[in-house]
């Protein structure tokens, strides 16, 4: 059926199955992790082929999967790679493979009191393959949930308060006041060239790090009253998330080429609307070196 003529004949850029949910083994410096990692998987499809192999698909991604039980991946995006390789080998009648990667992943850390916990954050991987290209596009990303502080409710409410006690006659330095919080989802996502590997802890710091505040699964009363502060010490737009991850990942990899694609995009859960902010930016790191 999938090989026969069809009349409208066009090609299509992506044919493949999304929402593969498999057990990958990623070594890790003194240590194997097992990460439940969910798998989308495409290749283009010819004018002349009605319909494309799924089954090759999840044979692929089993012949991966079950390899890294014996041998574990270095990287979500070595396996994406390695898939995609697959893909075009299985899909003779393919000219390009594209495998994306998500799993959850736990990194330990410490609140403002000292108390150590596991952290939830989510890897993102990415791999592009064209028939007869020598390499592969690798892309290797982060999504980070923590908090931000809105700095334009933060002006208003000190105005007010200016203007309620004139005996103030400036703001006292160093002292934070109060505005409204947005719960932040911030996600990083860079290509990966040949001879630059990408730690993604290094990743999830940098976005971590641009936030208003980490956020933690457990907090007991002091250590939520130093986190608010803390978040209102350092107020931030989802605008100004976007560039200081940006400007962080450009001082993190100097020598990073200037092809290099890198994606990054923030929304904030409002708390005082019933919308959301976001903001994103699509670039290389040529173009923000030429700013």
């Amino acid at each position: 059926m999938q090989g026969e003529k069809v009349t409208n004949s066009f090609r299509l850029n992506k044919v493949g199955v999304t929402g593969v949910v498999k057990p990958v083994q990623v070594r890790r410096p003194n240590r194997t992790l097992t990460l439940t990692t969910t798998l989308d998987l495409f290749v283009d499809l010819p004018p002349d082929q009605k319909g494309s192999h799924l089954s090759r698909n999840l044979e692929a991604i089993n012949e991966v999967v079950d390899r890294s039980v014996r041998e574990p991946v270095d990287s979500l995006e070595e396996l994406t790679e390695t898939i995609a390789r697959s893909l075009l080998k299985r899909h003779e009648y393919a000219t390009t493979s594209e495998v994306w990667a998500q799993a959850d992943y736990f990194l330990e850390r410490t609140s403002p009191s000292g108390r150590t916990s596991l952290e939830p954050y989510r890897l993102v991987a990415r791999a592009n393959a064209r028939r007869g290209a020598p390499d592969v596009e690798r892309s290797i990303g982060v999504e980070v949930v923590g908090m931000t502080a809105c700095p334009c409710a933060m002006e208003t409410v000190r105005d007010d308060v200016m203007k309620e006690h004139p005996e103030l006659t400036r703001w006292p330095e160093g002292v934070p006041i109060i505005t409204h919080n947005q719960r932040n989802r911030t996600t990083a996502i860079l290509q990966e060239p040949p001879g630059h590997e990408i730690e993604a802890d290094e990743l999830v710091d940098i976005v971590e790090g641009s936030l208003s505040a980490p956020t933690f699964g457990l907090l007991k009363r002091p250590d939520e009253g130093r986190l608010v502060e803390m978040a209102h010490r350092n107020p931030k737009f989802v605008e100004d998330v976007v560039r200081d991850v940006l400007d962080r990942l450009l001082k993190r990899y100097p020598k990073m080429p200037d092809t290099t694609w890198v994606r990054v995009k923030s929304e904030a859960e409002e708390s005082i609307h019933k919308h959301n902010a976001f903001a994103e930016r699509s670039t290389t790191f040529g173009e923000l070196r030429a700013l």
